[in-house]
């Protein structure tokens, strides 16, 4: 039997696919989560009613409690790493379904991490945890592998079994061990890394080497638009190329690209190295909120509108599009930077959950848009497919600052974009 810890983005469609095989223990800390899953209600959209019932309660089964789970033989940890304030990495989820598991933990048991970490994390972090809490020894009684998560949230071409898995075991056995099981499930394959590390530093870099490609993009698009240059333009230019790496500008966020560079960053740092390139990334993208707040500032201060209370609509509030996952997006950024400017600022967005939102937003979330109440500042944040049938000149006034941050709508509209 198999047991994965954590049912959000990552654990939730792993288990369900690994329960088409097997007998499966989901197992969640969250209560909430844990009673909406058993009423085939997944709140993250990664899988559907239909989907859910076609395993819960019958091959894969759902508990907050991680004892139910004791009679499994391997143990997967899907949980998040998020960064704290000051940007360092936060192992306390992981460390607490280590604790968790270690409690259980028998004989020739396997334990597999998913979660993004630094190089060495595994070895270095969860492995003594354990040791200490079961007093088994580590690749005697028991043994752990590492197999990065690839989760794309909201993406339904590029699902869990579609993606090529990276493998790896604390011995030879334990790899193939690994192996073994995910090819079970995994259409397209398996790769077997050299060790733990080198799994974790291919996750960790996956993620990083898409955070520095987009804001050397974001950094071009502040240039070209002091130029004057239309990016998107250039880079279609530029795309006819046959080695040209096509990104677009705009805000990176959310649980992978907008926190895994601290974790390389932090590890390079504490064996005395600078890693300047993955910070400087890191500072472009993250100030880009900031690039767009001042640009719709400085168009509205051209145009002629008396009214003493200025308005803005933010449309969209998760990381990314088609995604309900508001976490770490930079939306909450231009929120906050545009009541710095005294505007009474408004937040739409049909694709999150509606009470996330609000839990950060308060007052500011509406869940209908009134075309008889116009901004005077309207920025697409994100490109929900479900904004392309809104009007958005219905919603603004003649002199309105609309701001396009991905170029959802044609550039004929006349919108600023990045």
């Amino acid at each position: 039997m198999i047991c994965v810890i954590g049912l959000g983005y990552v654990g939730l469609p792993l288990a369900n696919a690994f329960a088409k095989k097997y007998n499966v223990f989901g197992i969640d800390i969250s209560e909430n989560r844990i009673k909406d899953l058993n009423r085939f209600n997944d709140q993250t959209l990664e899988l559907s009613s239909d989907e859910l019932k076609r395993t819960i309660g019958s091959s894969l089964q759902i508990f907050a409690d991680i004892n139910k789970a004791k009679d499994c033989k391997i143990y997967i940890v899907t949980v998040p790493t998020p960064v704290t304030v000051s940007k360092q990495p936060d192992l306390s989820p992981v460390i607490n379904a280590t604790k968790s598991v270690a409690t259980i933990l028998k004989k020739d048991d396997i334990i597999i991490f998913e979660s993004t970490v630094y190089p060495g994390a595994t070895e270095e972090v969860c492995v003594p945890i354990l040791e200490k809490e079961s007093g088994l020894v580590f690749n005697r009684d028991f043994f752990v592998g590492y197999s990065p998560e690839r989760i794309n949230p909201g993406d339904k071409k590029h699902t869990i079994t579609k993606i090529k898995k990276v493998v790896s075991g604390s011995t030879i056995e334990t790899t193939k061990k690994i192996s073994d099981l995910y090819l079970s499930i995994i259409e397209a394959g398996v790769y077997e890394a050299e060790s733990i590390k080198v799994a974790e530093a291919a996750k960790v870099i996956e993620n990083t080497q898409r955070d520095i490609n987009i804001a050397f993009i974001n950094e071009l698009s502040v240039i070209f638009n002091r130029m004057g240059i239309d990016t998107n333009e250039v880079l279609n230019a530029a795309a006819t190329k046959w080695n040209f790496l096509r990104f677009s500008p705009g805000l990176v966020g959310g649980h992978c690209i907008g926190v895994d560079p601290y974790y390389l960053a932090f590890k390079a740092q504490e064996l005395g190295y600078n890693p300047e390139m993955i910070l400087s990334g890191r500072r472009i993208n993250d100030d880009m909120p900031m690039q767009i707040v001042t640009r719709v500032i400085q168009s509205l201060l051209t145009k002629s509108i008396t009214r003493p209370s200025k308005t803005a609509l933010i449309l969209g509030a998760t990381f990314k599009e088609d995604c309900p996952d508001v976490r770490n997006s930079k939306v909450k950024d231009i929120y906050t930077s545009l009541l710095k400017y005294n505007i009474v600022t408004k937040i739409y967005d049909p694709v999150a959950n509606i009470d996330e939102l609000k839990g950060l937003y308060s007052d500011a979330v509406i869940s209908n848009l009134k075309e008889d109440f116009k901004f005077d500042i309207i920025i697409i944040a994100v490109s929900h497919t479900k904004f392309l049938n809104l009007d958005i000149e219905k919603l603004s006034h003649t002199e309105s600052v609309i701001f396009d941050v991905k170029a959802l709508f044609p550039k004929s509209k006349g919108y600023l974009r990045l």
